[in-house]
Order: structure tokens, then sequence, then C-alpha cells
């Protein structure tokens, strides 16, 4: 028998700061590299403040988060995104590097300053170059506001932070996706939960038929997972985020039932799940309640979708006391959906409706945007287009290059909003206008916009794969998807009654997905596909809005490029 980690995860398990009231809380970090063990094998990961993954902020509503941010790194920048924070006034401080500020610099500290104006689980991570893929993450949990309440009750809760992992550094990665011909790393070695998960071993080793060693634990190894500790007739609320770099995942709690109330820190009408899909990008809170045999301990697993897995699952374990927490499950553990049964996908992504009193999406857009999704080649180079345009980032933030009208600091030519009626979605491309390019859709302040993702064929025939985009600086309503090319006929079936308030958004493969979302955050926002290697070639767009409204960018956002050389002394900008 052996022993395993065991930690009270009421309130989770790595450094959590709370903050009681609506106030300001002061947070000093510093990112560097260090050598970690996340699946029991040793490599080097990023870390803040010596900590993998980076400590939880939790807040209240209302409060103002105020981070020190001082780069460790020797020989790269750095920047943070808050991962469905809005940064409503503060759109510099999302921490998009080449959007909203400039890239922190070896040794410099930048102070990102922003206001958390809604309860909600939320997570940060690294938004320049892979640094995600390096495990540059965290959890970012916002409670309800003093005299607020949640719509449900629960007894305690426990936070899953879950992530893949290469033992391939995130600059060999780098390297691959921009060589020609084109090298691929392959599937992550490892999943992990809470930064923690088991390389080339199984504590449900006893249950496959595998040659894969059963796991042995001292019981201080980094890499031990973390334990669930519940009591008998509880019910818990689970937060779920996933900052995986490539992996789609599916969760489930061996006998037990979910019920899930939170997608991306907005409440939704509560619908019984054995298990559910998430995508990079998503977050919910789900609740359970711990009514089985309390002799018994069960498994939590994560498992590989959307993608031909070769990646184990990943388990935890939920400990009901007082039953050993080192006492394994006597079941296996539950199984993984197949990777391509869309079918089970489409069917928990259905049931995903908002609130009964949850704000309604205007009745109408103003304007349609369709946005091809494609892989290309361009030059030689793999890349993912959108509408035939790889994104390429330019060296003055979009932010200064647009409140200075800095014309040649990106291409003034608006992107296109469309793409040809006669394309086959189901056919490989051929493309051979495919370019680069760093164009802005320029919206009109306070418009209302509707967004098609359109999924296509990627390069080799019979493939077409998972997008899970994301959305900076704004909820939308999450309209509907469907099968093939959007047409006419297909606007007859987006929901307006109940549509849910997202941040991040499946496209499936060779369909489409619809969003709706009112353009009244001034400043940058970035609308890309959350898979990091997508992201690195190219699959992505950027919405400027209400830039004349934007005030108070601090200089240190600004030195770089041509609002470097420019505008560095000025003031009340």
């Amino acid at each position: 028998m052996f022993r395993l980690v065991v930690v009270w995860c009421i309130l989770l398990c790595t450094q959590i700061v709370i903050a009681f009231g609506s106030k300001t809380r002061h947070f000093k970090w510093e990112v560097e590299y260090m050598f970690g063990a996340p699946d029991c094998m040793e490599h080097v990961v990023m870390g803040i403040n010596g900590q993998f993954p980076g400590p939880t902020i939790r807040a209240k509503a209302g409060d103002t988060i105020a981070i020190q941010l001082t780069n460790k790194l020797h020989t790269e920048g750095v920047v943070i995104h808050w991962h469905g924070i809005r940064q409503l006034g503060t759109p510099w401080a999302d921490g998009t590097a080449s959007i909203s500020q400039c890239a922190i610099n070896p040794g410099e500290t930048f102070l990102y300053r922003f206001k958390v104006d809604k309860a909600g689980t939320y997570f940060y991570h690294g938004h320049f170059g892979m640094q995600r893929s390096a495990g540059l993450y965290g959890s970012l949990i916002v409670d309800v506001g003093d005299g607020e309440k949640e719509p449900f009750h629960y007894d305690g809760e426990f936070n899953l932070l879950l992530s893949d992992w290469w033992h391939q550094s995130v600059h060999d990665q780098e390297v691959g996706l921009s060589s020609k011909p084109f090298r691929w790393i392959g599937e992550p070695q490892t999943l992990l939960i809470n930064g923690r998960g088991q390389y080339n071993c199984s504590m449900a080793a006893h249950f496959s038929n595998s040659s894969i060693k059963q796991c042995k634990f001292r019981g201080n190894e980094q890499c031990a997972p973390q334990i669930l500790r519940v009591l008998p007739n509880k019910t818990y609320r689970l937060r779920i985020a996933s900052t995986t770099a490539l992996a789609s995942l599916n969760l489930a709690i061996g006998s037990h039932k979910m019920v899930v109330v939170e997608a991306d820190g907005n409440y939704v009408q509560p619908f019984d799940v054995d298990d559910m899909d998430i995508y990079s990008g998503e977050s919910y809170s789900v609740l359970f309640t711990t009514n089985q045999d309390s002799s018994k301990n069960y498994w939590i697993s994560v498992g590989v979708r959307g993608r031909e897995p070769k990646t184990p699952q990943a388990l935890s374990i939920l400990n009901y006391r007082p039953t050993s927490a080192s006492k394994l499950p006597l079941s296996p553990p539950p199984i993984t959906p197949k990777w391509n049964d869309y079918n089970h996908s489409k069917s928990f992504s259905n049931k995903i409706f908002a609130l009964m009193g949850s704000p309604k999406p205007p009745k109408t857009y103003q304007r349609r945007i369709i946005l091809l999704n494609t892989q290309n080649t361009i030059n030689g180079f793999t890349k993912w287009a959108i509408n035939n345009i790889s994104l390429t980032l330019p060296a003055t933030p979009y932010i200064g290059s647009i409140k200075f009208s800095l014309k040649t600091a990106f291409d003034q030519k608006s992107p296109p909003e469309n793409f040809s009626e006669d394309y086959d979605v189901m056919k490989p491309p051929v493309n051979p206008n495919s370019t680069t390019g760093n164009g802005v859709y320029m919206l009109g302040f306070n418009t209302t916009v509707d967004v098609i993702l359109q999924n296509a064929n990627a390069l080799s025939a019979n493939v077409s794969e998972i997008h899970p985009w994301h959305l900076h600086g704004h909820d939308f309503w999450m309209l509907g998807y469907g099968e093939g090319k959007f047409s006419k006929m297909d606007k007859k079936k987006l929901n307006l009654k109940n549509p849910p308030l997202r941040n991040t958004a499946v496209i499936f493969p060779y369909g489409w997905t619809a969003l709706r979302f009112v353009a009244d955050n001034p400043g940058v926002w970035p609308f890309h596909c959350h898979i990091e290697p997508h992201l690195h070639m190219g699959m992505g767009v950027v919405f400027a809005e209400g830039i004349q409204h934007v005030r108070n960018i601090p200089n240190e956002a600004l030195a770089c490029g041509l609002t470097g050389k420019t505008f560095m002394k000025n003031e009340g900008n």
C-alpha cells in the first residue's frame, strides 16, 4: 500500500490569497524558469514566485487587483492575460503582447491593475510566444460581492486547473511550428490536474492489460495527485478550468453525477451530466453530492477528446472521510468517450442555456463577420488562416498605434468579412492567394456584431479539427451550432431566447458556430483559437472599438515600436 499526498481542499491547495470586501489587493510576482517534476520527470517549467502552477488569486466581485510583475527570464519578454476578466476601463491590462501592451523585457517590472467586476471561475496565463505551454498559468477565483448570494447552495468547494504537458521544451515546439518543412511535436506526454500528473505509471495500472507500471509514492513527490477529501451526504462545488495548449478534455467522477451551474463566469440553467467535455479556454462550475458508499473512494478522471488520444488519462481520487486516502477505488476509472464521438460533444454543448433573468441578446445585429478557418501553405510554411489571412502581430501595440493614428504601424486595409460562396468547406484548401497580415476589424462603438465561425477541411483530406475560440474584453451570446456551410436558412436556427453568455466557444469539425456581442468596451481585443500552436501559426483576428474613449495608458505599455520612439514622454494619454 502506498501513501498519497493528502490535502484538505475545501479551500484549494496551492497558495490562495483571499480578498474580503471591495478593496485593492496587492501582489508582487516574479516570473522565472525553474526545475520541476509535474509528471514525476524533472524538466524546466515556468513559474511565479517559485510556484508551478502560479499562485491562486481569490477575490470578491468589485475588488481591484494590482500585480507588480517582474520579468526574471534572461532572454525573453513576458505578459500575462487575465482570462475572462473583461478589463472594463483598463484595456491596456489585458496582457496581450503587441495588442494591448509591449512585452515586459527581462529585468523590467509592469503593474497590472484592474477590477474583477463579476463573480466566476477564471484563470490567467502567459500570452507571449507559447509560454502557456511552458507552464505560465494559474487560477483566478472571484467570489460574489458582499451582500450577494450564489443561485445555488454548496457545503464546500474544490478547484481543478487542467493542463497538458510535453517533455520537449517550448522553444523546440516553436521552432518546429515555424520550420520548413513543418515539424510537429505530437501529442502531450501527460495531462495535469493542478500541475500534477504521472508519466510512465498509473494509479489504476492494475485495471489495465498494458505493461504500464503501478505508481508508488513516498508521499512528498510534486507529481503525487491531490486528493479531494469530502464528507458523506454533502454538496460540493467543483470549479474547473482548462488551460491546455492542445488537448480537448472530458472529465468524470466515478459513480457521481454532476450538475452544471456556471460556464465562463456566467450562471446557466442547471443540468445533470455523467461526464463533461471542456475545451481549452473554458471554465465551469459543477455541483456533486457525496451520496455514494462512504467506505469507498472514487476516481476523478480526465481524458482526451477531439484528437486520437496518445496521452493517458489523468487521475485523482475523491476520498470519503474517514476512509483512508491511500485506499484505491475498487472499480476502474470512468471510460472517456471515444475521441471522435462528436455527437456526444454536441449533446453536452447544446444543453447549456442562460439562467432565467440573465441578459438577453439584442434582437438584431448591425454587422456580420464570417470567419473561415483553414490550414494553408504560405511560402512553403504551414499556417492557419482566417479568410485566407494568417495573423502576424506588429512590433507596435495596436492600442497605441490606433489611438495615436500611426498608420504605418500595421496594415490599414480592413481584413475580409466573408469568403467566396463557391468555397467547398469539405475539401482540402487550395487557397493560392493566402498570405500573412495584421489588419484590424474596426467596429463601430456600441454596435451589435455577429460572428460566424466557419470550420473547413485542413490540408490533409478528411481532416477537420476542433477549435475553441476565445474573445478578449467581452462575453458573447452563444447563438447556436450547425453542420456544413452556414447558409441563410441557418439564421432560423439561432437561439435568441436564452443563449448562454460565454467568452470561449467551440467550433466542431465541418461545422459553424454563431456568436453575438455588443462592441461596448473601448480597446483592442484579440479573438483567436485557444489552441496554443494554432494561434502561434496565425489563427486569430483583432477587433478594435471606441479607442477614442481609452484613457491613461501607462507609458510602460507603449515603450516599444513606434510608440516607444514617439510617445514615451507623453502624459495623460
